[in-house]
């Protein structure tokens, strides 16, 4: 209940971490930095899957399932992927009993023993383009762990698709990007900025890697997903060679694209509050809780009419009765709306003799009766105006909380006293002035837009006063 959580104003981080522990959606494992997931928490992450997976094959990829152990030696086949990922490799040393011939690496990631495969499977242009997706569990050894935002081991889907021409994987990237960005807003009502990562944040073996990034209701950037063109470094790492429509051999191109339960994270900063989850209904596994209010006297006419009006309602939505007598209606409400359901109905002895109900929404609180003939399709207008307006809201705050700092003292001074928010001005493209702004700032740059090269150009960096070659988007980032 509502009690139990920590207001958003007093601690942040504790407010989380009660939202996802008090709403029953994880909870911590024996085993440091795990995490076990619940079954509200997986029902969210059951609607995000079927959500993307549909989107996926809608563009052509189909699902496959790789081992979780991958020999050592691959790991190491591709030195910028090894180098990146080497602090967080859990190794296997032992099994039977007896000391493997080959310590094996549980996987922080699937490249290596994906592109093993292709090898095998790719032999011409005629097998091009390969378009694989990969529902799994992945382990990076993590210092620091928060439930669903960082854990050591985590839930994700990852694709892996190889190409003939440079052209057709850089276009397959951004196109998994732009999935990712319509999942975001559409489903997860979270606006993002989509754009490039610098090369000191791009991922370990890439030739480019671009991000969606949305802001949290504490103003920090969270990536909510990646999606990298690995050109030919894994294909040549692992000898992935076809033959061309021209009878010659060369390296595929190459593609991967990710997001997680880390997405669960996002849904819960970006949209609660201090009376618990607030859920975009696309993605909330029940959308409609019924309530019913009762006497003795009145208790089975009241049962009798919820019961009917949840198997009329449950044609249209996805629906809870909660005929639970063990609890009073009041603290059935704050269980409803702790949850996250965005809809609550209330009946009552007194609502049935006047042929309505009352109705609740969960952003707002807001509450009006309605005639029982009418409930579902304002039930339905309702989901879909909670829908838009958690996206708008999210928006708004967003847009409320970003700068275009006119000068490097404007820059410091908005991450001086806490998260400040996103702020976007022209970067020379040099790495030292970028470390130069995380040391003094703590801040990253998140994204390099789109148009960032056209906004930057004619005008000179904030920080050296060199000319500008892009637009940086930095922010203190989880």
């Amino acid at each position: 209940m509502t009690e139990r959580i920590t207001p958003r104003s007093e601690n942040y981080a504790n407010w989380y971490v009660d939202v996802v522990t008090q709403a029953q959606l994880a909870d911590y494992s024996p085993v440091k930095g795990t995490m076990v997931i619940r079954p509200r928490g997986y029902a969210i992450w059951e609607r995000m899957q079927s959500a993307l997976d549909a989107m996926f094959k809608e563009t052509g990829h189909q699902n496959a399932y790789f081992p979780l152990l991958i020999p050592e030696s691959f790991i190491h086949r591709e030195a910028e992927h090894v180098e990146g990922f080497a602090p967080e490799l859990a190794v296997v040393t032992h099994g039977g009993g007896e000391k493997l011939e080959e310590p094996l690496v549980i996987r922080p990631t699937s490249e290596t023993i994906i592109w093993s495969m292709y090898r095998k499977w790719i032999q011409s242009y005629r097998d091009l383009p390969l378009l694989i997706n990969q529902w799994a569990n992945v382990l990076r050894w993590e210092k620091r762990t928060r439930l669903f935002l960082r854990t050591t081991e985590f839930l994700w889907q990852e694709g892996h698709t190889a190409h003939e021409t440079d052209k057709e994987a850089r276009e397959e990237t951004l196109r998994m990007l732009d999935v990712y960005r319509t999942f975001a807003e559409e489903y997860m009502a979270l606006p993002v900025l989509t754009g490039k990562k610098s090369e000191s944040e791009k991922f370990a073996g890439a030739v480019d890697t671009y991000a969606i990034e949305a802001m949290m209701q504490d103003r920090r950037a969270l990536q909510a997903g990646t999606s990298h063109f690995l050109g030919q470094n894994f294909a040549r790492a692992f000898d992935v060679q076809f033959q061309t429509r021209e009878s010659t051999l060369d390296h595929v191109w190459a593609t991967s694209w990710g997001v997680s339960t880390r997405l669960v994270g996002a849904l819960i900063m970006a949209h609660s509050d201090d009376r618990g989850l607030v859920l975009p209904p696309r993605l909330a596994p029940t959308e409609v809780a019924i309530v019913p209010i009762f006497r003795n006297q009145t208790r089975d006419e009241v049962l009798r009419f919820a019961s009917t009006l949840r198997e009329q309602l449950s044609e249209s939505f996805r629906v809870v009765l909660d005929d639970d007598e063990s609890n009073s209606p009041g603290w059935k409400f704050a269980e409803w709306e702790l949850r996250g359901v965005p809809v609550r109905v209330e009946i009552g002895p007194r609502d049935i003799e006047q042929g309505t109900a009352l109705v609740a929404r969960r952003d707002t609180g807001e509450k009006s009766p309605v005639p029982i003939a009418k409930l579902s399709g304002h039930i339905a207008a309702l989901l879909k105006d909670i829908q838009a307006s958690l996206l708008e809201r999210a928006r708004a705050f967003r847009d409320e909380n970003t700068i275009e700092p006119a000068s490097y003292d404007e820059l410091v001074a908005f991450f001086a006293d806490g998260p400040g928010g996103f702020a976007v001005a022209p970067w020379d493209g040099d790495p030292a002035t970028e470390a130069r702004v995380k040391a003094e700032t703590k801040a990253t740059i998140r994204v390099l837009p789109f148009d960032g090269e056209e906004r930057a150009r004619g005008r000179v960096c904030i920080v050296s006063g060199k000319p500008a070659t892009s637009i940086a988007v930095y922010s203190k980032a989880y």
